[in-house]
């Protein structure tokens, strides 16, 4: 892959020819040299061990759709009916390696760990990530996307296992978290058609309460809808502009440097990984109608700019 001005974007071969049909939330695992994300109506987590090319999988209860790990690699993700724990150990990583070439992943059982108050039926929870000092956090959204429901909030859960009252109510499609590399600005936006923002906090770091809330940037005034971040070792965020195929990176004043195309249509949401923090994974979503070759695969590009690692749940799963 070349790098920097005008980076090439491959889409990798190792993690299998089968197209999600919602990739999202990839998280790289630099223990494990790995990087893992979630097909959420296929209620699928799945491993791409980058040197080895091996593709292992595990099918949950219930759609899945964000997640993080604690130290011990135990998976901490936010499901259609709440937060759970679930343990993807080395004998059900191998299991689950074996299952992907047979086309039948590993079932697993998790443990709830909290649900919200949800404020209607059909609700799930969406984007989630950890803060910098290790308390995750995920919003919800009302799942049929036609109907513009503003019911999604915006949780956080803390190391003491404590899942707080909605932070940010009245969102529409909930994405986009991210925080700048000193953790003190937090990252947020509404993917949906009828809001496309993304908005920045101050964020205390201290007790994990955000506040002065302000528009970071309108994409009605640019391409697509605001879906996954990332934030680079710069502090500037990358933000998977879906339905425009492009991913668009903004500087920490929220200015627009960089534009770069992505063969599917709708990414969904970019991580940064590799050895050295410096390739920047995209995973995508298979439109219902109308899909490219392309659609629903995992991509990769070497951007010039380094990530920063993926904080680790604080407390114990």
């Amino acid at each position: 892959m070349s790098a920097a001005g005008h980076p090439r974007v491959e889409r990798v071969q190792g993690a299998g020819q089968a197209p999600a049909l919602v990739g999202e939330s990839p998280v790289w695992r630099a223990a494990e040299q790995a990087l893992y994300w979630v097909d959420i109506p296929a209620q699928k987590i799945v491993r791409l061990a980058l040197d080895a090319g091996e593709r292992s999988e595990w099918l949950l209860p219930e759609r899945v759709a964000c997640i993080a790990f604690d130290r011990r690699g135990t998976v901490l993700a936010g499901c259609e009916t709440g937060l759970f724990a679930f343990a993807l150990n080395e004998a059900s990583a191998h299991a689950a390696t074996q299952a992907a070439r047979t086309g039948e992943p590993v079932k697993v059982t998790g443990r709830k760990l909290a649900a919200p108050d949800f404020a209607c039926g059909d609700m799930r929870f969406n984007d989630g990530r950890c803060d910098r000092q290790g308390r995750f956090w995920a919003g919800t959204m009302v799942q049929d996307m036609a109907a513009a429901n503003p019911a999604g909030a915006l949780y956080r859960f803390d190391a003491k296992g404590v899942l707080s009252a909605p932070v940010v109510d009245r969102l529409i499609t909930q994405n986009g978290l991210g925080w700048s590399p000193d953790g003190a600005t937090l990252y947020l936006s509404d993917s949906h058609p009828s809001r496309r923002q993304i908005w920045a906090f101050d964020y205390d770091i201290e007790t994990g309460e955000p506040r002065n809330r302000r528009v970071f940037a309108d994409l009605n005034h640019y391409v697509g809808r605001p879906d996954g971040a990332a934030v680079d070792a710069d502090g500037c965020y990358w933000i998977c502009a879906n339905d425009a195929g492009a991913l668009l990176r903004f500087t920490p004043q929220g200015k627009l440097d960089r534009q770069i195309a992505v063969p599917a249509i709708k990414p969904a949401m970019c991580a940064f990984g590799g050895p050295n923090l410096d390739t920047l994974f995209v995973t995508s979503i298979r439109p219902a109608t109308g899909a490219s070759e392309h659609d629903g695969h995992l991509f990769a590009l070497r951007p010039g700019v380094s990530g920063l690692p993926e904080p680790e749940f604080a407390g114990e799963l």
